[in-house]
């Protein structure tokens, strides 16, 4: 069993912040816990906007404060996100979040991320893994 907190790990190599400083992750449950899923909690800054291809990953997002308006760029659909609004990017869009205000939210990546992951220019993690313990 584990247990941790979000302030626990604050300011840890599980607390990231993206090089384009649109955002940080507290990354509370990541690949090396061998799960099968990572959990973050992510807040978005005010005034940003952050385009986003999960090409390797699927990721659910629950908003728990704030408010962002995402586009959908294969299809140009927008949708307003508020508190306990999900958005399921199930089919590896390439997204785009509009941060009206402080957005925090719950994000579940499968295939886990191991904590080192950033955007890259096309906005992807990379496949990362953790070695297979022996």
């Amino acid at each position: 069993m584990i247990v941790r907190s979000f302030k626990e790990i604050e300011g840890t190599d599980r607390h990231v912040k993206a090089a384009s400083g649109t955002w940080e992750s507290k990354r509370i449950v990541l690949a090396k816990e061998r799960v099968g899923f990572s959990l973050h909690e992510t807040i978005l800054y005010a005034g940003t906007e952050t385009s986003m291809w999960y090409a390797n990953h699927i990721e659910a997002v629950v908003c728990v404060e704030g408010e962002a308006e995402l586009t959908d760029r294969e299809t140009g659909k927008t949708y307003t996100i508020t508190p306990g609004t999900m958005y399921l990017l199930n089919g590896h869009e390439r997204h785009t979040l509009k941060v009206k205000e402080d957005f925090r939210c719950i994000c579940v990546f499968n295939p886990p991320v191991t904590g080192r992951e950033d955007h890259d220019e096309n906005g992807v993690y990379p496949l990362l893994t953790e070695p297979e313990e022996v």
